[in-house]
């Protein structure tokens, strides 16, 4: 039996994912906005499913960040873990080895073992949440890179921009005009807002497109283009058999055949064959993905 550890900026989820995939007990709690409160609750999340399946389980987490060379986080949004010996402090805190990875590319581990991206030999898993990363998986194995940011599409500039998208709106990292701020939920709502002068929710913004609304409708379209546009320029370099979209913005019907049909426009090649599809496993698959960190057979 393995434990998958999500550790989210509101909760902590975990489960334990029996060998043939499914998920025989889950666990959530509020997640602290201290670290050595978040080490706390995560032990005390292991301790409680362990208790639940009556035995010592392997460990691995999912965390909004990645790991070091040198063992600490970088890149949290989650800012109390940037520079903590995370994985170090949870190894001596639960005994036992603890193998942590970016959120995302545990997202991109799950569908490629057992979700949309299954039997593909290149998966490319895309979050276009509150923010938009990414995650790639080669035969079976997660590419992180020696800076361990492999993925991190979001942070590069969208590409073609028009006239009036230039140079883009100022993102955290410092710089105008990335992807993330673009394609995320948050700026998808920003573009309504501009556009018709009132605010709504990513949710009630896609149902008025469905109802016909045609400034909805507008924002949609513009939405799917330069989707289509910042996936065309990761085809163009990585060329993978699938690309799997997760987080909210994946729930909007019918998106991935719209940026599909939409990539032939951008890519370098006479014809598209990459998959554009939604994601199987939903919010868990980050969740799956961490439990997935450690091969099936171990103890």
């Amino acid at each position: 039996m393995r434990i998958g550890i999500d550790l989210g900026g509101t909760k902590i989820e975990g489960i334990a994912l029996a060998n043939d995939g499914a998920i025989t007990t889950r666990v959530r709690v509020a997640t602290p906005r201290s670290y050595d409160a978040s080490v706390a609750a995560i032990a005390d999340v292991v301790g409680q499913i362990e208790r639940t399946v009556g035995g010592r389980c392997s460990v691995g987490i999912g965390i909004p960040g990645a790991i070091t060379p040198a063992g600490v986080v970088k890149n949290a949004n989650s800012t109390w873990l940037n520079g903590r010996p995370l994985g170090g402090d949870l190894e001596a805190r639960l005994g036992r080895p603890v193998r942590l990875m970016n959120d995302a590319n545990c997202f991109a581990i799950s569908e490629a073992a057992d979700g949309a991206g299954v039997g593909a030999d290149v998966v490319f898993g895309v979050i276009l949440g509150t923010g938009v990363g990414g995650g790639i998986v080669v035969s079976g194995k997660c590419l992180e890179g020696p800076n361990r940011i492999a993925g991190e599409w979001g942070h590069n500039p969208l590409p073609w921009m028009t006239a009036d998208e230039f140079p883009g709106p100022e993102c955290y990292c410092g710089k105008q005009g990335c992807i993330e701020t673009f394609v995320s939920g948050p700026a998808f709502e920003r573009d309504f807002a501009a556009r018709v002068g009132r605010t709504e929710s990513s949710a009630a913004i896609v149902e008025a497109a469905a109802r016909g609304d045609r400034l909805a409708n507008d924002v949609l379209a513009l939405y799917v283009d330069r989707l289509a546009r910042a996936l065309a320029s990761l085809v163009n370099v990585l060329d993978p058999d699938v690309v799997v979209l997760g987080g909210g913005m994946s729930n909007v019907s019918g998106l991935a055949e719209s940026v599909a049909s939409l990539l032939g426009r951008y890519v370098f090649s006479d014809r598209v064959v990459t998959r554009v599809v939604k994601n199987r496993h939903g919010d868990s698959s980050g969740v799956r993905g961490a439990a997935w960190l450690w091969p099936p057979t171990a103890a």
